[in-house]
């Protein structure tokens, strides 16, 4: 039977760090001492190399099995909803927010957009977020999509709430990134709600948003539910 299942975010660096911690471990341990020629090398140092990089490997593990479900509950008890609401959530993934904000509506509907990439989550496939929404239950309220967060194909002011989590970051160049933070702007509806966290360029979103003529609120990250430390950037559209 399928289960549910959101992933582990950021394979590739969760299994780096642990190969790292390994490595300091295996290397202060059973080469304290490298001699090169008539230098030698005292390796013991190296044991807080496999130390930090196996706590930093646990940390994001933890996170992708328990703490992003509560950083998700953070980012969408920040909205007053009524039910009705259009929700999009940008880089939805296997669909945790998009279901969350699923969950909280009546007649409304939840949108979820993504490229899928696989060095984002494991088993980043849009037939992944399909089964969630199915084993969740909200299949009624939900719309996915493949659409790219800077060009997105909705008509301007479409949405009352656009949700996002560890996405923006991911589109490497700053003026690609302005693209994106302006196609928020372009599809939220006058009123609406945006609610973007990520742990890089948090305070170039803010400043992107405030040129377009938002109203913004930064909000400091959770650092016991999330690694790395996930600030909560609101914004509002009045």
């Amino acid at each position: 039977m399928k289960k549910i299942s959101y992933g582990i975010d950021a394979p590739h660096v969760v299994r780096n760090l642990f190969i790292f911690s390994i490595i300091g471990f295996v290397v202060s341990i059973f080469f304290p001492l490298i001699q090169i020629g008539q230098i030698d090398i005292h390796t013991s140092g190296f044991i807080w190399m496999g130390f930090s990089c196996g706590l930093m490997g646990v940390w994001m593990l933890l996170y992708s099995v328990y703490g992003k479900l509560k950083h998700r509950d953070r980012i969408l008890n920040m909205i007053n909803w009524k039910g009705n609401e259009m929700v999009l959530d940008i880089g939805t993934g296997r669909g945790l927010l998009m279901i969350g904000a699923a969950k909280r509506l009546t007649s409304g509907k939840s949108i979820g957009i993504d490229i899928w990439n696989m060095e984002d989550l494991t088993q980043n496939k849009i037939e992944h977020t399909t089964d969630n929404v199915v084993l969740e239950g909200v299949k009624d309220r939900v719309e996915i999509k493949n659409d790219n967060a800077m060009s997105m194909s909705f008509a301007d002011n479409t949405f009352d709430i656009v949700i996002s989590n560890l996405c923006l970051h991911n589109i490497y160049n700053s003026e690609d990134r302005k693209k994106a933070c302006y196609e928020i702007c372009r599809v939220l509806k006058k009123g609406g709600t945006a609610i973007i966290s990520d742990f890089r360029h948090i305070r170039e979103y803010k400043n992107n948003f405030v040129q377009a003529g938002l109203q913004t609120e930064l909000l400091p990250a959770a650092y016991f539910t999330t690694f790395p430390p996930l600030p909560i950037l609101k914004i509002y559209k009045g």
